[in-house]
């Protein structure tokens, strides 16, 4: 991607960047290394010739995926959870990262997994949706089956137009979290780095490109209520994929981290019977 400018924006500019993200307002130190939280620690877990990759989403962390996880383990799956680069750190050690970083990890672990599984499935949330599906793009047949949750390829938001121009300022407030079920939270930044946001948009672009290229079985769960991705991702899977196997799951009780909400179980539940059909022995 082309170096963001680096050059102070105008007064005119710097009231709209104000308007829109609260540019100008002090957003603390930005620390130059900073540890892993524990929630943030990648998993993998379980034996066998059958594997799955899973993909948190952007600013969330393993701890979004690793209830699923350990779901797909104690259901007979080999289950590998990576830790994106930049992620579960600090904001602003993401803003130093870009998409091909993300799926540059991503890639390795499913490439991993292939050598140790006969046939390897991937599940994403969100961005992690993106990334599973580009994987799929670039892989073939090698991945066996997709499961995606509020996966995100495109928003329609006016603002996300502004992405290259906003990503001259550091942050804006952070989108973890939007979950129904009282007492539920997910772990992830407060603030959202827009540098690392106008690299996710890259990704988009890059993933809807290819979607023709996506022939493998594909689930994907979609709330009705997600105050994060809308409905424009979902229209652009179903008339993209080339899969002759797509299944929508309509979540109706959660938002946009369906993983951690009401409805968990039965995508835990319906992507492991997904799963079983496609990635584990058919015979």
């Amino acid at each position: 991607m082309s170096p963001a400018s680096t050059s102070a924006p105008s007064s005119a500019v710097r009231g709209l960047l104000g308007r829109l993200t609260g540019y100008g307002r002090p957003a603390g130190p930005a620390p130059t290394s900073a540890p892993v939280v524990p929630q943030a620690q990648p998993y993998a877990g379980g034996s066998g010739p059958y594997g799955v990759l899973l993909c948190h989403g952007f600013t969330g962390t393993p701890h979004s995926m690793r209830p699923w996880a350990e779901h797909l383990e104690a259901a007979g799956f080999r289950v590998v959870l990576p830790r994106l680069p930049g992620h579960g750190t600090s904001w602003q050690e993401l803003n130093r990262t870009q998409w091909t970083d993300w799926y540059a990890a991503v890639d390795r672990a499913f490439v991993d997994l292939t050598r140790q599984c006969e046939r390897v499935g991937v599940a994403g949330l969100s961005m992690g949706g993106a990334l599973a599906l580009r994987l799929a793009e670039q892989h073939g047949d090698a991945v066996a089956a997709l499961a995606l949750v509020n996966p995100c390829i495109n928003i329609t938001d006016p603002r996300i137009r502004f992405s290259r121009l906003l990503s001259v300022v550091p942050s804006l407030r952070g989108i973890a979290g939007d979950i129904a079920k009282p007492g539920e939270g997910e772990f992830g930044y407060t603030r959202n780095p827009l540098r690392a946001l106008h690299s996710q948009t890259e990704l988009w672009a890059d993933v809807r490109a290819g979607l023709d290229r996506v022939t493998s079985p594909t689930q994907v769960y979609w709330s009705r209520q997600d105050h994060v991705v809308d409905p424009s991702s979902l229209a652009l899977i179903r008339a993209g994929v080339r899969t002759p196997d797509l299944e929508v799951v309509t979540l109706e009780r959660s938002y946009h981290v369906a993983t951690l909400d009401y409805d968990a179980d039965d995508i835990f539940r319906g992507s492991a019977d997904f799963f079983r059909r496609h990635v584990g022995d058919r015979a």
